[in-house]
């Protein structure tokens, strides 16, 4: 019986004493991409943050397991240890901090917890080169600072960058496509589809289908007022798009994942 690679059980989470996580339930098994939708507002970019542990947020209840171990009790370096990561809606400027630099850092730093050998400077100027030719980058984003002076679109496909190089078990893409024109966005999911691996786990978090286009969800879930209110497939994001979110305000709502 295949386990599942994250479960996240009833979870209820706060910030300044405020609950905007009231009960999430939701699983994701090895090989899935699974597509989290819903209006501003609804928990979406807050349940990527407590899953990353950001500590503006305090869970209250319930649990988050990745690959059966509690991430509660975790800093966020160690979740990202343990192979969770997440991008960043609007990723931050690190002046002064190439990229080769942080993500030679990074990779050696993961490395270690697993007891695998560092990368020599030479193997990680290879993997990184491999990585940007993957995704369409431009040879500078390598000596660049890490987003200084980047466009919101080069600062999205730094983001996969990293996600490539690291190579998580289990990532989360907070609207990524946001900022992308439609040629960006599918180099984007390309880089994306090809990194995602019957071992690896996807969760996207996005306004619109657009995205979904070009990466196909094993499964949508629509989160309003801190729940997973409804799950299904590609019949689900077009009704979506067709009807809005009023029919699941209006007791619409045709099945939701327990």
């Amino acid at each position: 019986m295949t386990l599942p690679l994250l479960a996240i059980r009833d979870l209820h989470a706060q910030a300044h004493e405020k609950e905007i996580l009231h009960g999430v339930n939701l699983t994701i098994f090895p090989g899935e991409i699974h597509a989290i939708m819903g209006p501003n507002g609804a928990g979406k970019s807050t349940l990527s943050k407590v899953l990353a542990g950001h500590p503006t947020y305090t869970v209250t209840g319930g649990d988050i397991l990745l690959n059966g171990q509690s991430l509660l009790a975790l800093s966020p370096e160690d979740r990202a240890r343990q192979g969770l990561f997440l991008s960043f809606q609007n990723p931050i400027e690190v002046p002064g901090v190439s990229n080769v630099k942080f993500l030679h850092a990074a990779v050696n730093a993961i490395r270690k917890a697993r007891g695998e050998e560092r990368l020599d400077e030479e193997s990680f100027q290879k993997l990184l080169a491999e990585k940007m030719a993957l995704l369409g980058c431009r040879p500078d984003f390598a000596t660049r600072d890490v987003n200084a002076g980047f466009s919101g679109g080069e600062k999205k496909r730094n983001e996969v960058l990293q996600m490539a190089v690291l190579d998580p078990v289990m990532a989360i893409l907070d609207e990524t496509d946001s900022g992308l024109d439609i040629d960006a966005m599918k180099v984007i999911a390309n880089g994306v589809n090809t990194i995602m691996t019957n071992d690896k786990g996807l969760l996207l978090i996005t306004h619109y289908q657009r995205l979904l286009n070009f990466i196909s969800p094993t499964v949508v879930h629509v989160m309003m007022e801190g729940r997973i209110v409804a799950t299904g497939g590609a019949d689900l994001v077009k009704r979506l798009e067709a009807e809005g979110y009023d029919w699941l305000q209006q007791g619409g709502i045709s099945h939701a994942q327990p």
